[in-house]
């Protein structure tokens, strides 16, 4: 065995330690392990090729009969402990760390009752006007708003003069259909411990609170956006835009990061702006000089902070927005329907459908601002 040979055996021997010390004691480590016992095998190699060269040497060099075959006996002795190292990696102690050692017999706590993580969630149908339907199509009549003059100074015997009439506008609705459907097996049914059509109609009845506010925020957002710098825009968009007819009845409403914002706002004696309503400590106003203004937030999953702007829509979308909503929301189920690719009846499943019926519409554009605030450092 000559000088490299020796410390090879040496490396073996060592990274052999280390894996049996990571495999030990309560806080096992067998990746680390595994890692060390891929290395030894490298160096077993490695061994094996330094060997074949020392023989050769030895050969060359006519080295005796009984030299060589006690070389060969160290060198044999060399490949069975590297064999048992390996052998060692694959096979261990009875741990619990390996199902075939012992594992098996470890109970393990797994619970089939589905658990769900705590979410914020709001529906903006809440804050918007819904007005069920029976008709597919419609329409409704507004009086347009005009600037009214008065009545003209007539002297006596002058003629009269005529006045400006009445003038009349439409909003008219076309009800739009939005479905999906949903295939469980029927085993899953039968077997789940967990009741999954529950679960299943639960998951689908957000879908639809999804789906509506997303067509009420698009809704909204497709008005012309008023960029806001700060509170004296607030207090503009309040006392001017929307004025004395929609201000009494006005909420801002953003999100998670607008609320953030408002929450750092403080006047000049160092008071913050936003504060707890005395009729109701959970719900927030902002109190800005003359005026005092609820605030609803809506969870940042439900309407975003995009392209750095923090929407803040100030109004009444009660009078700013109606859903038409037809039928509301219908789930049917069957085990025998065919659904594209998807047979029911051939592979053993039940398909849920859900299908609702509704637009969402512009009622009023100056019931509401569409603002936002760009966030800082973006």
């Amino acid at each position: 065995m000559n000088k490299r040979m020796r410390e090879l055996m040496s490396a073996i021997q060592g990274k052999t330690v280390e894996a049996r010390k990571l495999m030990s004691g309560e806080n096992k480590n067998v990746e680390q392990a595994n890692t060390l016992i891929d290395e030894v095998a490298s160096l077993q190699k490695e061994y094996e090729t330094e060997e074949k060269l020392f023989n050769a040497e030895k050969t060359a060099a006519g080295k005796s009969a009984d030299e060589g075959l006690k070389e060969k006996t160290e060198n044999d002795s060399v490949s069975k402990f590297a064999k048992a190292v390996k052998d060692m990696a694959l096979h261990k102690d009875m741990s619990e760390g390996f199902n075939t050692d012992g594992g098996y017999t470890v109970p393990e706590d797994i619970q089939t009752k589905i658990n769900t993580y705590r979410e914020a969630k709001t529906s903006l149908r809440t804050y918007v006007r819904i007005e069920p339907v029976t008709a597919p199509t419609g329409a409704r009549t507004f009086k347009k708003r005009k600037q009214q003059t008065g009545f003209a100074k007539v002297g006596e015997k002058g003629k009269i003069t005529g006045s400006a009439t009445p003038q009349f506008e439409r909003i008219e609705y076309s009800i739009e259909k939005y479905a999906g459907y949903f295939p469980v097996t029927n085993e899953l049914l039968d077997d789940s411990d967990a009741n999954i059509a529950n679960v299943l109609i639960e998951w689908i009845g957000d879908e639809s609170r999804v789906t509506a506010n997303k067509l009420i925020l698009a809704t909204i957002q497709a008005q012309t956006e008023v960029k806001l710098t700060g509170v004296d825009d607030i207090k503009k968009a309040l006392n001017v835009t929307l004025g004395q007819a929609f201000k009494p009845t006005a909420s801002i409403f953003t999100n998670d990061d607008g609320l953030q914002y408002l929450d750092t706002l403080k006047d000049t004696d160092g008071k913050y702006l936003l504060q707890p309503d005395p009729a109701n400590p959970m719900a927030m106003r902002l109190c800005a000089g003359a005026s005092t203004i609820p605030i609803v937030v809506i969870p940042n999953s439900d309407m975003p902070t995009k392209e750095a702007k923090i929407p803040f829509i100030i109004g009444d979308l009660y009078e700013g927005v109606t859903l038409f909503d037809k039928n509301q929301l219908s789930i049917a189920t069957s085990n025998i329907a065919a659904i594209g690719d998807l047979n029911a009846f051939e592979e053993d499943l039940t398909i849920f459908r859900a299908i609702e019926r509704e637009q969402v519409k512009l009622r009023d554009a100056t019931a509401f601002v569409n603002g936002y605030i760009e966030t800082a450092g973006e």
